[in-house]
């Protein structure tokens, strides 16, 4: 007999691994991942209800502007990277424009991880609007506040520089 939960086994069952989110967040984001593969509005909805119940799950925000991103729809992908940016700064004790994040201020774990990713998250998408002025100040932000390049700005800046010569 085992010892673990239903809640444990749903978890291991999982499509996606969330990370720590409410059972209940994680029961919506993943039917918001399967419905993503057939019916995005499904989706979208799912999300919105999980970023509902609970608008400080970082995973909420990743799930909504990667969908949008994938699908098109920038001006989605621009309101969820920017929500997920303040939500991340927030929750990483940072100022809350990214203009005035200071590297060593920020761990490469966590919600500080999650603020550097969608920054990159974020110049991909100003890029894909056809705003290279824009995605030009992130990646160079990005670069400052994150020399190591732990997240993979570097990519990003290789795409604006492909698309800008």
């Amino acid at each position: 007999m085992s010892s673990e939960s239903g809640a444990q086994r749903r978890r291991i069952e999982d499509a996606i691994d969330f990370g720590d989110v409410s059972d209940d967040v994680n029961e919506i984001l993943q039917r918001g991942v399967v419905a993503y593969r057939t019916d995005r509005a499904a989706a979208d909805a799912a999300f919105r209800a999980a970023l509902a119940l609970d608008p400080r799950s970082l995973a909420t925000w990743f799930c909504l502007y990667k969908i949008h991103t994938y699908s098109g729809d920038l001006d989605a992908a621009l309101e969820a990277a920017e929500g997920g940016l303040r939500e991340a700064a927030r929750a990483a004790n940072l100022a809350p424009d990214w203009r005035d994040w200071i590297g060593d201020e920020i761990s490469l774990a966590g919600p500080g991880r999650f603020a550097l990713y969608t920054l990159k998250a974020l110049a991909f998408i100003r890029l894909r609007r056809d705003e290279a002025a824009e995605a030009r100040a992130v990646l160079d932000a990005l670069a400052r506040l994150d020399p190591t390049d732990a997240v993979g700005g570097s990519v990003v800046d290789a795409i604006w520089r492909g698309a800008t010569t």
